[in-house]
């Protein structure tokens, strides 16, 4: 009978371009291309097999946390050529595997086209970068853009927390210390409880997944901390509100007064393929905290976020639709994409139709001169 070679699979998701593997049952191993699922043409998965390929890259750790627990979560690297971060799981019974790909080369400002003002905001020596998005949408290549944009560029003691780890980083102008929660440290709170006895410049929290890690990202923020981390929300006002939320009432007008001084930017972002098909570009909503939205924040006023952001433009704010509709008019994404990734589908739904009236009375125009000096010789013989 023939096998799936765990190898084989994670060599044709680095040479086709994928960004992820999914290896379940009753189906043939899945990758994902440019945001769109392709099945390979290899046999059909069955449970021993998912076992088999699971035991060849799974530490017995993990193996153990997956009896236990029912998944786990790690790293690891394929050679030189990329890092994969595995989660695996249990359903009815069998096992399932996700591995996504980490590039080993970590990308430049222009290259993701980030906003330019970040690398400003990167030189702050305090205060809170949050970077947004649903999974998937390329919150941590863009931190790890930052990160090593600080690392070659200034004399900085960088930590990290993560779980797993995903990029790899190494010591260039600064000082860089990756800690991974379940194996360097039992937790994202007992990591943030200690990094402030480190010496730290940067911080980098993988996620802010609970009150107690935003409350000691914030508090890091607030004690002369240059901070990152991320969170799934899909706009910078959302991001706020949820930061809030997280708080028992009597303490979030205290938030919002820490998160007006400490907070310096939020940029959300949602990856779109490509309408030439192949490849993907970014989308993004960008707010810099400026006096005027810190005092909205501490106002509990967010819902005029929106119209501050559309009147910063000069420092490089702009709204997601904004950047949509741009990606979209230049023929970048399609229009579906633009309504699938939009806030707002039904306005961006209504300027798309206003252009393509627009274009068909131009086109119409066009034609009818045309027919005039076709027809104009006539009248003049």
């Amino acid at each position: 009978m023939a096998t799936v070679n765990m190898d084989r699979l994670l060599q044709a998701c680095v040479t086709m371009g994928g960004s992820d593997i999914h290896l379940v049952t009753n189906r043939p191993p899945v990758l994902r291309i440019d945001g769109r699922l392709r099945s390979l043409e290899t046999k059909v998965l069955e449970p021993d097999d998912t076992v088999a390929l699971m035991k060849s890259i799974t530490p017995d750790r993990n193996q153990q946390e997956l009896q236990e627990e029912g998944g786990t979560d790690y790293g690891f690297a394929f050679g030189d050529e990329a890092r994969f971060r595995v989660s695996i799981f249990r359903q009815k019974g069998n096992i399932s595997l996700v591995l996504r790909l980490i590039p080993t080369a970590i990308m430049s400002f222009e290259e993701i086209g980030l906003p330019t003002i970040c690398a400003a905001l990167c030189r702050r020596p305090r205060g809170m970068f949050l970077v947004t998005g649903p999974t998937g949408s390329g919150k941590t290549t863009t931190l790890a853009c930052m990160v090593n944009y600080i690392n070659e560029n200034f004399d900085r003691h960088i930590i990290t927390i993560e779980e797993p780890i995903e990029y790899y980083h190494t010591h260039k102008k600064s000082i860089i210390n990756q800690r991974e929660v379940g194996v360097d440290v039992p937790s994202f709170g007992e990591a943030l409880r200690r990094v402030l006895r480190m010496d730290p410049d940067v911080i980098l929290v993988g996620e802010l997944r609970d009150l107690e890690t935003i409350e000691s990202a914030i508090r890091a923020a607030e004690t002369g901390h240059l901070v990152f981390s991320t969170l799934h929300t899909t706009s910078a006002a959302g991001t706020i509100t949820r930061i809030i939320d997280v708080f028992p009432v009597d303490q979030q007008e205290q938030i919002r007064i820490q998160l007006s001084s400490n907070l310096i930017a939020v940029l959300s972002q949602a990856l779109c393929p490509l309408a030439a098909g192949k490849g993907r570009i970014a989308a993004y909503e960008f707010m810099v905290v400026t006096p005027a939205i810190a005092n909205l924040i501490r106002e509990n006023k967010t819902y005029r976020i929106d119209s501050s952001i559309q009147t910063g433009k000069r420092l490089g704010m702009q709204l997601l639709d904004e950047h949509l509709w741009q990606l979209y008019d230049t023929g970048k994404i399609t229009q579906e994409e633009m309504l699938d990734k939009s806030r707002q589908p039904g306005m961006l739904q209504d300027k798309a139709a206003a252009k393509a009236k627009a274009l068909r009375s131009k086109e119409q125009r066009k034609a009818a001169k045309k027919e005039m000096e076709d027809i104009g010789p006539i009248f003049r013989s």
